[in-house]
């Protein structure tokens, strides 16, 4: 049983969420529209479209962790954190690979996919990554006050199932870290267009 000591596990999450935050700002702040949209084949996501998918994840998580947060009756923080078996397995599943590579390929819900839901696409989608990521470090901050283990968030596809808070932290980030690096490999790309 993998057992995480709380301010390590927290100040892990933060360390990967301002990396996030320094790439994106320094990367994909100053893209041309032309750059953002470029795909380098069809049914594959753009910059902005990642961005606005991962924008899409966080307005419904960051309010749920906002609400468990400042509501929750345990309020006495453990020391250290113990995953649940389906926790465990929805944060592994984004989790990426030693060599930073995607290990398992999963399909968007259709709400959250910006090939299906176009309304969710932005086009200030890198400026709004940045705000909701500097808020996500405000929530990892308050997380450090109450017990992870016994703080449940109910997950953005099911209104039943429900992850324990340190689990849907773990999970957010990771997800955000797996397509922060999508975004490394589309800059990467030998036909990314140049800022023309």
């Amino acid at each position: 049983m993998t057992v995480y000591l709380t301010e390590d596990l927290i100040s892990n999450l933060t360390a990967i969420t301002q990396a996030n935050i320094a790439f994106v700002n320094k990367k994909c702040s100053r893209l041309s529209q032309k750059q953002l949209n470029w795909k380098p084949s069809t049914g594959v996501w753009s910059i902005q479209d990642i961005l606005s998918h991962l924008n899409a994840y966080s307005r419904y998580y960051h309010k749920a962790f906002e609400e468990k947060i400042t509501h929750t009756k345990f309020t006495q923080a453990k020391e250290t954190f113990t995953p649940s078996p389906l926790g465990k397995s929805a944060w592994k599943s984004m989790k990426l690979g030693r060599a930073n590579n995607v290990k398992r390929k999963f399909k968007a819900p259709r709400n959250y996919n910006p090939l299906q839901n176009t309304s969710i696409i932005e086009d200030d989608a890198a400026s709004v990554f940045l705000q909701d990521q500097n808020d996500l470090i405000s929530i990892l901050e308050k997380a450090k006050t109450v017990n992870l283990r016994k703080v449940k968030v109910k997950i953005s596809i099911s209104k039943f199932v429900r992850l324990r808070l340190g689990d849907a932290l773990m999970f957010v980030v990771y997800h955000n870290e797996r397509h922060v690096q999508q975004i490394k490999n589309l800059l990467a790309h030998r036909n990314f267009p140049n800022k023309k």
